[in-house]
């Protein structure tokens, strides 16, 4: 069996254990280029190259290839609307999320390494620059979306989940997980330094870090919790006008984009 692989379904989940039962800890999303490694019985254990990902799942749902085919992988288009659809060279109608990743792109088609993997797109895509305004309206395109532990797509989508594809549409790789996140970017010191698109980190009662949202501006936070939300945020943390409480503790500030 080669040993790299790809994901040519909208998304599928990345498990720490080789069963249906093993929680979600995250999605592959189409277009990730993944290297295989473990193989047991229906499952493989994966490397995913965008975000450094491991973990198991179904054989059945990537297309392998050989080495030649990822040296053939050239100018990649990142999905920026939040789906997406194409149709690939038989006909079939393949859905696509946010933040797949199209290799050879050009005009409404693209194709994964040789010619029996190619497709055509529905409605082109664009590159989307990494301005503050750009990453605030593709977050605020996932509002309302609801929130999934591991989810990556409107479909359902967890905090870490949102920073990762909207940074990754506007060209920004980021890790996976908030607790990973948090070593992008440099300091800021306080909520009144911060800027639109910089990101707010939030800890528990043991000082870890297992929250993160996107900051708006004036005072405000778009964030995945229950459902995509925007809330009251200041040097204490999020405010939840209808609990009148805070919901998360703010730790620290980081600033993304270059200034």
């Amino acid at each position: 069996m080669s040993i790299y692989a790809w994901v040519n379904i909208a998304c599928m989940p990345l498990r720490p254990e080789p069963s249906e039962r093993a929680e979600m800890a995250t999605q592959l999303l189409f277009g990730d280029v993944v290297y295989v490694f473990e193989r047991w019985r229906n499952w493989v254990r994966v490397y995913n190259y965008f975000d450094d990902y491991v973990g198991w799942t179904d054989a059945k749902t990537l297309f392998y290839f050989d080495d030649l085919a990822y040296l053939n992988l050239n100018e990649s288009m990142v999905v920026d609307t939040l789906l997406s659809w194409a149709f690939d060279s038989e006909g079939h109608k393949i859905l696509l999320p946010a933040g797949a990743t199209l290799y050879n792109y050009s005009e409404r088609d693209f194709s994964f390494g040789f010619k029996e993997k190619r497709f055509t797109l529905l409605q082109r895509v664009k590159k989307i620059s990494p301005s503050p305004e750009n990453i605030l309206s593709l977050a605020r395109n996932f509002y309302y979306c609801p929130y999934l532990w591991g989810g990556k797509t409107a479909l359902g989508i967890d905090c870490s989940g949102l920073v990762q594809v909207v940074f990754k549409v506007v060209g920004l790789n980021l890790l996976r997980d908030a607790a990973q996140q948090v070593h992008h970017g440099s300091v800021v010191s306080f909520i009144e330094e911060a800027k639109p698109a910089d990101l707010l980190f939030f800890d528990n009662d043991l000082g870890h870090i297992t929250h993160v949202g996107i900051y708006m501006g004036n005072g405000k936070i778009i964030h995945s919790s229950g459902r995509v939300r925007i809330d009251d945020v200041d040097n204490h943390g999020i405010y939840r006008a209808e609990t009148q409480q805070y919901s998360h503790k703010l730790r620290i500030i980081k600033r993304i984009l270059n200034e």
